[in-house]
């Protein structure tokens, strides 16, 4: 089971609302200017999701692995800090 799409959502918005001014991500934010307020904007129910929407979220998760040379993995990722790697001890 790769990363569900609420995590994916959850994990996007996580990253829009407290990285969107850090200097590592400008490009990234910069370039998916939609996907990033649409997994918000999904996470809060604010909008309900379409297929539009979902395929929005599910390449701009997508792009995010791509940027950190990292792929789904089986038991996907719960939570921004899985897919960055906070908390793990070397």
């Amino acid at each position: 089971m790769a990363t569900t799409f609420e995590n994916k959502i959850s994990i996007l918005s996580d990253l829009w609302l407290n990285y969107r001014d850090d200097e590592e991500f400008k490009d990234f934010i910069e370039y998916n200017d939609i996907g990033l307020p649409i997994a918000f904007a999904l996470s809060e129910d604010i909008v309900k999701g379409t297929e539009v929407s979902d395929k929005f979220v599910n390449e701009t998760f997508d792009l995010l692995l791509a940027g950190l040379e990292m792929e789904d993995t089986e038991e996907g990722y719960d939570t921004l800090e899985d897919v960055l790697g906070f908390g793990f001890e070397e």
